[in-house]
């Protein structure tokens, strides 16, 4: 798969996506690169620690976010795009499901859209993905419809974010899925999400998980935000054992040690003796 100018193994490989959220309010880290240059500097130092794609968001989606308008969002993020793509070629991700604002991103240099609502709640987005030839990310964020099973109703509306992008001219290679952990599922079934991985790769697309520093780890291990990072990276490690091609992290260097050495043992720890 080709994200920007590089190409992803994603029949064997496991990529890290460095998270940089230029808000004020995300959940962990809201307030921290609201600066371009610290945004820069930041995003610099993902990419040092090994992020494979840099992952940029002008809008919380925490739980009771206050939403933005396209027009503050892409205030936020076109700067910062600008700016990374300025110094690197490693592919940058606009975390949006505004079509104006993945427009803006796009033509400033962003190389993937990445949509918690699955192009469902702009449908124009997608357009706008093919118009740039970009990859996205869809994510799963609906509630399971009563009568119907928590994993087949996941498979069943991620086909029509899928449907949705190809009607509008993606190609089916540029689409990743996303379970969507966090969002309008239980404490169960967001472990579900992360154990059942194998269920969304048996859809043909690449799957993207993105599980870093949630309460999900918060309630499994009774700790605060900022004390998630062990929770992470044994959801970094599972996702990997499950078949995830990307991983989306705060922690990158933590995470991509874990990944390598999760990496080592799936493909070398095969010989009797």
């Amino acid at each position: 798969m080709r994200i920007g100018s590089r190409e992803f193994d994603t029949q064997n490989g496991c990529y890290i996506m460095g998270i940089l959220n230029v808000t004020p309010d995300s959940f962990s880290d809201g307030g921290r690169h609201n600066s371009l240059d610290a945004a820069l500097e930041h995003a610099l130092r993902l990419i040092g620690e090994g992020a494979d794609i840099i992952d940029v968001g002008g809008e919380s989606t925490r739980p009771g976010y206050e939403p933005v308008t396209a027009e503050e969002e892409i205030r936020r993020v076109v700067p910062v795009i600008k700016a990374i793509r300025a110094v690197s070629d490693v592919p940058v991700s606009v975390d949006t499901g505004k079509s104006a604002v993945a427009e803006a991103a796009l033509a400033a240099g962003a190389d993937m859209v990445n949509d918690v609502w699955g192009f469902r709640e702009d449908p124009a987005i997608a357009a706008v993905t093919a118009k740039y030839g970009a990859a996205c990310c869809l994510m799963h964020s609906e509630s399971a419809p009563e009568g119907v099973g928590f994993m087949e109703s996941m498979r069943l509306s991620l086909l029509k974010s899928v449907r949705i992008a190809e009607e509008a001219g993606v190609a089916r290679e540029r689409i990743i899925l996303d379970p969507g952990v966090g969002f309008a599922k239980s404490y169960g079934q967001n472990l579900a999400a992360i154990n059942r991985l194998g269920e969304l790769r048996e859809l043909g697309f690449p799957v993207l998980l993105g599980v870093s520093r949630k309460s999900v780890i918060g309630r499994a291990l009774g700790l605060p935000v900022e004390e998630r990072l062990e929770g992470t990276i044994a959801a970094t490690v599972m996702g990997a054992v499950h078949g995830a091609s990307f991983i989306r992290v705060h922690d990158v260097s933590q995470n991509a040690r874990a990944l390598k050495m999760a990496r080592a043992i799936m493909t070398e720890g095969r010989e009797d003796g």
